[in-house]
């Protein structure tokens, strides 16, 4: 199975856009676990909106074994990027330290691959030698009828910020100390073999002055 750990948020701050402001941060999933996430979708025709998608587990005898998920791909424009994104993957919330949410993401979804590996002084067990997901999830290409995704053991996906539906929208959010949470599965959608670290947070301070918005990380 894969262990998918959401790392804390980083890179945080307040950039404004217009009459906007946008709390952007940079976002990453780590695969910690003994196997790949492996996704294969697929839709009947191009009249389709979205495909469907199956999570392939690989078994301790050598065979594999797919199951039906309820997540999807779909094919999404954006400014820098238009590829198949599977939705769902990782969600953003920004909640007061009593727990109520205060503004969610408006994050479309996320090609998932090999990023980065996670720690070149250890190998994880099935960890391969080279980054094996690198593909650009169709690309240019949204007449496709079948993808696969996936993250192998000891690699990552990471989302650098103010890249489209990197943020959470805090215009008009009182000053104060925020929760920032990011988590992945949070649905539970996508079979792991540990689900106690699928979420990670750090504590914000909004202020407000001078006509603009600032954030610190404490």
């Amino acid at each position: 199975m894969p262990d998918l750990v959401q790392a804390p948020p980083e890179a945080v701050q307040v950039v404004p856009e217009g009459d906007r402001y946008l709390l952007t941060f940079l976002s990453a999933v780590d695969n910690r676990g003994a196997g790949p996430l492996l996704l294969e979708a697929g839709r009947a025709g191009r009249g389709d909106p979205a495909m469907s998608v199956r999570q392939v587990v690989a078994r301790s005898d050598g065979s594999r074994r797919a199951y039906e998920t309820p997540g999807e791909l779909r094919y999404v424009r954006a400014e820098t990027h238009a590829h198949w994104h599977l939705l769902g993957f990782e969600r953003y919330e920004l909640r007061t330290l009593e727990g109520r949410l205060v503004a969610p993401d408006r994050k479309t979804g996320f090609c998932v691959g090999d990023r980065y590996e996670t720690d070149r002084r250890e190998t994880l067990p099935g960890e391969p030698p080279r980054p094996v997901w690198t593909q650009e999830c169709g690309r240019g290409q949204p007449g496709r009828l079948v993808l696969r995704q996936g993250l192998s053991p000891g690699f990552g996906d990471d989302y650098v910020p103010r890249l489209e539906g990197q943020h959470v929208d805090v215009t008009g959010v009182a000053p104060g100390r925020y929760r920032l949470i990011h988590a992945v599965n949070v649905d539970r959608a996508l079979r792991e073999s540990d689900y106690r670290n699928n979420t990670a947070s750090v504590v914000v301070i909004l202020e407000r002055g001078g006509g603009t918005v600032r954030a610190r990380v404490v």
